[in-house]
């Protein structure tokens, strides 16, 4: 049994490519397994409504490759938020969180990340966190029913963008299936907004770590930062992680563009990789690997 996993966001390749093309392009960039993508657009959230005949040809492609989906990134309630006021929204924002949970057994899927917003478009208030609460509960218990863990990733909005806000409502819940997902970029940001520690926050969460994206961010910048043009200290965050008992991680960043995208894959699984490896006393010596070139490995969100 491997001692940790790697696993690879969906939209760090060509969203052209078929699930079964992605799969085999995760597994030849060396990484363990797919995390798949249901964000706020159609085409995604179509996916909580695949038949039997497209589940099983994704589990077909599973079992072809090797590379299995051990988690889903749900961003769809972005679009449609557990706390929006309006009672239409909340309604689907429910019938997603319960396809997606569905969907998730039907996959095998362990961990369902689940975007730390109570609204996203609209201002975030006491009744937006009141109604998010009474959801959050309803959503757990469903996961709860089915076995699956939801998971809090650290957002770039105040509402939930540290461990420490996320235990909030762990606490609240109080659900072995409501844990937290967090986002290395996201609060290193937020680390330095609050003048606070990474380490920290990350201590804050003791015991209910379920995953940690590795993602790269500058201050103000969130996504699309390639890795070793940014500011997050992936030796420290990831050892801390480890300590912690993490052993699930997945490379995120993102494809836009670029046709050396097979190489970008190869070089930053070296890199995280090597991260971890050391994190996790696997490979002697400090992390002192070189860093991927800024160059070919994504533009900053700057240059976009």
């Amino acid at each position: 049994m491997k001692p940790y996993q790697l696993g690879l966001y969906e939209k760090s390749m060509p969203g052209s490519l078929s699930l079964g093309e992605k799969l085999r392009e995760t597994g030849a960039a060396g990484f363990d397994y797919l995390e798949l993508s249901v964000d706020e657009t159609g085409e995604k959230l179509a996916r909580l409504d695949w038949s039997a005949a497209e589940i099983n040809a994704l589990r077909r492609a599973v079992e072809e490759t090797g590379i299995p989906v051990l988690s889903i990134c749900l961003s769809g309630h972005r679009r449609f938020p557990l706390g929006d006021p309006g009672a239409a929204v909340r309604e689907r924002s429910l019938a997603i969180m319960e396809k997606a949970i569905l969907l998730a057994q039907r996959l095998g899927v362990r961990i369902i990340q689940l975007a730390g917003y109570d609204v996203y478009y609209k201002p975030s208030d006491e009744n937006t966190r009141r109604l998010f609460g009474g959801n959050l509960a309803l959503a757990a218990a469903m996961a709860a029913g089915a076995g699956i863990i939801l998971a809090f990733e650290t957002m770039e909005t105040p509402f939930i963008d540290t461990v420490e806000k996320a235990m909030y409502w762990v606490r609240r819940i109080d659900s072995p299936y409501l844990q937290i997902y967090p986002d290395t970029g996201n609060i290193t940001n937020a680390a330095l907004s609050y003048g606070g520690s990474v380490t920290a926050d990350l201590e804050s969460g003791r015991g209910h770590l379920a995953a940690l994206h590795l993602k790269e961010s500058k201050p103000g910048v969130y996504r699309e930062v390639p890795y070793g043009t940014g500011h997050v200290d992936f030796a420290g965050t990831a050892g801390t992680a480890w300590a912690l008992g993490v052993r699930m991680y997945v490379g995120e960043f993102w494809h836009t563009g670029e046709e050396n995208w097979r190489e970008i894959l190869r070089e930053n699984n070296r890199f995280l990789r090597d991260v971890l490896d050391r994190a996790g006393g696997l490979k002697e010596g400090p992390n002192d690997s070189p860093r991927p070139e800024g160059q070919g490995i994504n533009p900053p969100a700057n240059q976009i």
